[in-house]
């Protein structure tokens, strides 16, 4: 339901331990959105991009990086863009480049299949729950 209010031009923070269902999160959003590209983790790859329509969801994986770099230079470019949704995982290394407006997941494991999800997000954003809540 979150992947279908999107509307582009939002950043969204994924906030968890290895293991703790950002990437399986990350599919169903992009699935909501409307892409049917095949997703999987961008931890090699650093980031990932699914086509949905004339938007694009750019899913970024900052875990393997100790700084940020020339990609934090691209992210800065993308971020805002009417036509892209942001999520990043990992984001303490860019967390500057970062809007203040953005949505704050966070996942939290409960049992080997059960996760404690909370959602942090500004009133600028508060359409995304729509349905939801």
């Amino acid at each position: 339901m979150l992947g279908r209010n999107l509307r582009g031009g939002e950043a969204i923070e994924l906030i968890s331990d290895l293991g703790g269902g950002k990437t399986t999160f990350v599919r169903g959003l992009a699935r909501g959105f409307g892409s049917k590209d095949k997703t999987a983790s961008p931890s090699f790859t650093i980031g990932k991009v699914y086509k949905a329509g004339s938007k694009e969801l750019h899913h970024f994986d900052f875990y393997r990086l100790s700084e940020a770099g020339v990609v934090e230079d691209e992210l800065a470019e993308i971020l805002g863009d009417q036509h892209i949704v942001t999520v990043v995982e990992w984001a303490n290394i860019i967390r500057g480049v970062l809007p203040k407006d953005r949505l704050s997941i966070s996942f939290r494991t409960i049992g080997e299949d059960t996760r404690q999800i909370t959602f942090k997000l500004p009133s600028s954003l508060d359409y995304l729950m729509k349905g939801l809540v």
